[in-house]
């Protein structure tokens, strides 16, 4: 017999398929990542007043399955992220962020219940940013 098969899924680093969205319903996503994730809780002004939670994933593992006609997008500062909005409920479910331009920030408040919970939480000072960015990046995220 093959211990390998019988061996239980490990949660902290077998990837699995999860759904999520906007308030609404406009807006679907499936993500694959461990059921245990890392959550980055960035200060910034932008996340403070949004409530976001990161969960930043390859851009590779994100399908946005429909809603692509209601995303409005917000950029401000350098304008490299792309803050991606419903445009019929304002709910931020996940953008194209500046600390990791390959990949995807899903909001963590967005993924459906049941199939995520959280491994870790890393506080980030993007209030800071460009003092800080070095220390975000050191992570394997």
């Amino acid at each position: 017999m093959n211990p390998v098969k019988n061996q239980k899924p490990d949660p902290k680093t077998d990837p699995i398929t999860h759904k999520g969205g906007c308030h609404c319903g406009a807006v679907r996503f499936e993500l694959i990542a461990p059921q245990k994730v890392e959550i980055i809780e960035c200060n910034c002004s932008v996340c403070s007043m949004s409530a976001y939670e990161h969960v930043i994933i390859p851009k590779a593992d994100f399908t946005l399955l429909q809603g692509e006609q209601v995303l409005t997008s917000y950029q401000f500062h350098t304008k490299t992220a792309k803050h991606l909005f419903c445009a019929s409920c304002g709910i931020k479910s996940f953008y194209h962020p500046r600390s990791h331009p390959e990949s995807v920030s899903v909001n963590y408040r967005c993924v459906e219940p049941g199939t995520v919970s959280i491994l870790k939480r890393t506080p980030f000072d993007g209030r800071e940013w460009k003092k800080n960015i070095h220390k975000l990046n050191q992570d394997k995220v």
